[in-house]
């Protein structure tokens, strides 16, 4: 049977589905709010470099990464035409391997320390931001110390194109305006940062920021989940639709509750536990999880369900390939290409 004749109930579960028409909708609605190079879409939240090509049909050139594996992968796909590694690394061979593409593809490397900027300047990296802490207990140096970092790395040589700073733990912040003045808080240290590094680029944000920058001095948002969305992200009201599901079938049912076959081994769950339309969840294991319906008979044995996870990026990294679908049918297989280190 080709792909392009299944329905979604004749895939083997668990499966990962994601809605062709939802995904553009939200690739486009992303594009029309930040265009270009406004945006820089984050490769960790799909690891897919099918859907990098939907954004970059969509206007996107340049894609922030969080691992070599995700550089060396897009460049490799044709997709190479700005590449970040939003990510620290002393790993020589993963740096050499990322060098050894940039005769073909822009590659710059994030660094916070002597070290990191010694890795990259002994392996060959051209290019290269400073990453700056601007409030989450992460990587990143001092904002009083990226200057120094700057200096350093271009009397070695290596080509300083900015700052990037990642406000990650303002992300969940549902408060609108309490989200919108931490923001602003926080690029006020990257900011102070790039005036002292210099360069043109000022990288930070993400989905849960991306429409509070109007009035920051970043040029660039790293934005990821929005593509594809998750209930987290669900709760802030922005204009983008569920995606993805992991697609189950329910393997056991009585008048009290039913498992559906997809458990902790295909969800991410450092958000909380998944959801599943119409039912209650009760706990997730490791192949199973166990749910009830509170209005309505139990759905029967056999049943596919959809169920929608908490934290969409790391439920992506649990799968090998995904099932592309239009009105409940199959049209193609993405591979999730991008996977490991």
């Amino acid at each position: 049977m080709g792909i392009e004749s299944q329905s979604i109930d004749q895939l083997q579960t668990p499966a990962l589905v994601f809605d062709l028409d939802i995904l553009r909708f939200n690739i486009e609605t992303m594009a029309s709010l930040l265009p270009g190079a406004r945006l820089r879409p984050h490769m960790k939240a799909t690891k897919c470099t099918s859907l990098a090509k939907e954004q970059l049909r969509a206007g996107h050139t340049t894609f922030t990464c969080a691992t070599p594996n995700e550089i060396i992968g897009m460049a490799h796909a044709g997709l190479g035409n700005d590449l970040l590694l939003a990510n620290e690394t002393l790993d020589s061979a993963r740096l050499s391997a990322m060098a050894a593409l940039q005769e073909s593809s822009m590659i710059t490397v994030a660094i916070d320390s002597d070290e990191t900027l010694q890795a990259a300047a002994m392996t060959g990296i051209r290019n290269v931001l400073i990453d700056v802490n601007v409030g989450l207990p992460r990587c990143g140096c001092a904002p009083t110390d990226a200057g120094r970092l700057a200096d350093k790395a271009r009397k070695l040589g290596i080509h300083v194109r900015g700052v990037m700073g990642y406000e990650g733990h303002l992300m969940m912040v549902l408060d609108k305006s309490e989200r919108l003045a931490k923001v602003a808080e926080s690029m006020r240290l990257l900011s102070s940062a790039a005036q002292d590094v210099g360069g043109t680029i000022i990288s930070a944000g993400g989905t849960g920021t991306y429409d509070l920058h109007a009035d920051t001095a970043v040029t660039e948002i790293q934005a990821g989940s929005y593509s594809l969305m998750d209930t987290q992200y669900a709760q802030h009201g922005f204009p983008f639709r569920q995606a993805a599901w992991i697609v189950g079938t329910v393997i056991s049912s009585n008048s009290s509750w039913s498992v559906v076959d997809v458990g902790l081994k295909s969800l991410g769950m450092d958000h909380g536990n998944p959801t599943i339309d119409g039912h209650s969840v009760w706990f997730c294991s490791d192949e199973h999880t166990t749910f009830s319906t509170p209005d309505g008979p139990p759905p029967s044995v056999g049943t596919h369900i959809r169920v929608t996870p908490a934290h969409i990026d790391p439920t992506i990294a649990m799968h090998t390939n995904a099932w592309v679908i239009s009105d409940n049918t199959v049209v193609d297989q993405w591979a999730i290409d991008l996977r490991g280190w």
